[in-house]
């Protein structure tokens, strides 16, 4: 039976969660603009960033040891490195709201830029070059590396899951439900894409040759936000709106589990360096879920 544990970290807002080159969990802390660390031995610290109100969201490792991450109130991407030195590079495009990061297959990270409608791409030497989208309004959420060495990313107001390559060339695929706001994608277990669409309910799987599947949550108003692959051959992901976790394997079959704190709003989710799943909470907690 999977089981749940909770734990206090210091700081306001955990949102983006993921392992570290150190073997750390590092987290994002959006309402006080810090980034959080908790070692192997549950000890949990923060290192604080040149504003508190810059807004940090999403981290993702680097490909030079270091954790990436956006802020999307200071329009800026962020470097941390394990010993928690801290820098930052401004996106050229004013108010641009980045938002997802990941690390591309060309050594590059690769982030979405919801307000300014483009893709960005940053050296780890802090090199930024933007590429537009051809929908207008479309909110470029979360992006990840594909299995097809392309990234893909969600549009949330346009509706449909995008493709860039490394060189910059942009597909659009359009979701068969409307108004569904796809937030979360990540890589799957079985080649293809998974993406979770908060506002029908349902997580999808997207091919790499763009054929789209839907499968409906158990709660249509459950507000589905973040997803990842675990280590169990299945997507685990966050149910922002209902308090839960849940499990879909690549069959489509759904399994939920509650969280102990109440209205704890969860949010990144990330299989952490002991191999479990790891969640932060925006009330203040990160939340370990041993399958």
């Amino acid at each position: 039976m999977p089981s749940i544990e909770e734990f206090p970290v210091p700081g306001k807002g955990p949102y983006g969660i993921v392992t570290g080159s150190d073997g750390a969990l590092w987290f994002t802390l959006v309402h006080s603009g810090q980034i959080g660390r908790m070692s192997a031995d549950g000890t949990a610290t923060s290192f604080q960033l040149e504003s508190a109100t810059t807004g940090p969201t999403v981290i993702t490792p680097g490909p030079d040891g270091a954790l990436w991450f956006t802020e999307y109130q200071g329009h800026r991407i962020g470097r941390i490195t394990v010993e928690g030195e801290v820098s930052s590079f401004a996106v050229p495009t004013p108010e641009s709201g980045p938002y997802g990061i990941a690390a591309g297959p060309d050594g590059a990270l690769w982030f979405t830029e919801i307000t300014a409608g483009r893709i960005g791409r940053i050296t780890v030497d802090g090199d930024v070059t933007e590429f537009p989208l051809p929908v207008e309004g479309a909110y470029p959420s979360i992006i990840t590396a594909g299995p097809d060495g392309a990234l893909w990313f969600t549009l949330n107001q346009a509706n449909a899951i995008g493709r860039i390559t490394t060189g910059g060339e942009v597909s659009v695929y359009p979701l068969p439900t409307e108004a569904a706001a796809p937030v979360g994608i990540a890589a799957g277990p079985d080649g293809a894409l998974w993406f979770v669409e908060i506002g029908a309910g349902q997580v999808g799987r997207i091919d790499t040759g763009g054929e789209v599947v839907e499968f409906a949550l158990p709660d249509r108003a459950s507000r589905p936000h973040a997803i990842v692959a675990g280590g169990d051959g299945a997507l685990w992901v966050t149910l922002w709106g209902a308090n839960r976790i849940a499990r879909v394997t690549v069959d489509g079959a759904i399994t939920e589990l509650e969280l102990p704190a109440p209205e704890s709003e969860p949010h990144g989710i990330a299989v952490g360096p002991d191999g479990a799943l790891w969640t932060a909470l925006e009330i203040g907690k990160l939340a370990r879920i041993t399958y």
